[in-house]
């Protein structure tokens, strides 16, 4: 292949897979989103119509580039926690996180910790951010969950809480970089907490929440004190170009990892989860002779976004339905990788020259085709 060739084949399959990530994370193309007032930004800020209603905002609208700034960062911290700092401006019910950036925090694998150096970091980001012409504030902050899920634990809950009494408007957004490898699109949720002593309104059970079983006690405990907002992504015309050029660089990276082997820690993981929860049911099961099983799995059920419908054994298929389903997805990419790129690929020309036909070899080896007259 030509040096020209193989810069065309690069060229499109960083096309391809900038159009396939747009795709499964339902990016729109949105100029008017990047507009920025600062006049009207202070007004709503004077007004602050967020008091009279707890549950006020509603909607998310991320940028690409902030979508995919933190799911860098957070895939970069492996399993231990990131956290980082959103810019951008509130529209009604909505806030437009436009930008984003790290902070230097030390992370565990169950938390994450801003020092006095982080937050002289964020200022000091801000305040020079104003003055080359970006004029947006921060608007809320973001961590990483790896592998757990997004929502809220009980430190997150007293963080936003404490931001939302004196930054409002703010905003918590929650990446999962693990369970991002392993479904192919981007794992985010964003949040608010309510007031404190507030009771919201019970409200039907939600989407089921897959959570590990020693998660589940804080996740339980804590489902009412906050809520999830609706959340899509956006971009500018001008981001186009950008996402080709990040593409072009990552993505032979992209072809040649495997989710299978990248997540192998996750999926061990996932897998002795499933085998404790079986377990803590056939205990249950057999003690209360058929009623609810998983006595710690019953924190699930405080929370309208907790558990769902459907008793505890359910919630276990489903978990284990999803385990299986991405491990066959990731099955099937490297099937598909490997028939696009391993085997060898005759014309048609070469197959009917001289008049001859196509049959397969004895065997299929390799894909291999032989000829007969």
């Amino acid at each position: 292949m030509s040096a020209a060739g193989g810069s065309s084949a690069g060229g499109s399959g960083a096309e391809d897979a900038r159009k396939r990530w747009e795709l499964e994370n339902n990016v729109q193309e949105n100029d008017a989103l990047f507009r920025y007032d600062n006049a009207e930004q202070r007004a709503i800020d004077s007004a602050k119509p967020w008091r009279a209603d707890p549950h006020y905002f509603k909607n998310v609208k991320v940028s690409a580039l902030a979508l995919i700034k933190m799911a860098m960062h957070a895939r970069s911290g492996g399993t231990l926690e990131v956290m980082g700092i959103m810019t951008g401006k509130t529209v009604g019910d909505t806030f437009i996180v436009l930008d984003c950036f790290a902070l230097p925090v030390e992370g565990t694998e169950t938390r994450v910790n801003a020092a006095n150096e982080a937050n002289e970091y964020m200022v000091e980001f801000i305040t020079k951010n104003k003055e080359v012409g970006r004029l947006e504030n921060a608007v809320g902050w973001y961590h990483s969950h790896p592998g757990y899920g997004c929502w809220l634990s009980g430190i997150d809950v007293s963080t936003q809480m404490l931001n939302q009494q004196f930054q409002e408007p703010w905003l918590a957004i929650v990446v999962d970089p693990v369970r991002t490898v392993a479904a192919g699109k981007v794992e985010v949720g964003g949040f608010r907490t309510y007031p404190e002593g507030y009771k919201p309104p019970q409200e039907a059970g939600g989407a089921y929440q897959s959570v590990p079983l020693d998660k589940i006690e804080d996740f339980g405990v804590h489902a009412n004190q906050y809520y999830q907002l609706d959340m899509s992504f956006f971009k500018s015309s001008a981001d186009t170009q950008m996402l080709d050029l990040l593409w072009s660089k990552y993505w032979i990276n992209t072809l040649s990892s495997s989710s299978l082997v990248t997540n192998r820690g996750f999926i061990a993981g996932q897998l002795a989860d499933l085998a404790e929860k079986l377990e803590s049911a056939d205990g249950q099961l057999g003690s209360r002779g058929g009623g609810e099983a998983f006595g710690m799995m019953a924190g699930m059920g405080k929370g309208s976004r907790s558990s769902g419908k459907g008793s505890a054994l359910e919630k276990v298929a489903h978990d284990s339905s999803k385990a299986a389903a991405e491990q066959i997805s990731g099955l099937i990419t490297q099937v598909i990788k490997d028939v696009a790129f391993n085997r060898p690929i005759l014309g048609a020309a070469a197959l009917t020259a001289g008049g001859g036909t196509a049959r397969a070899a004895p065997g299929g080896a390799g894909g291999a085709v032989a000829m007969e007259e």
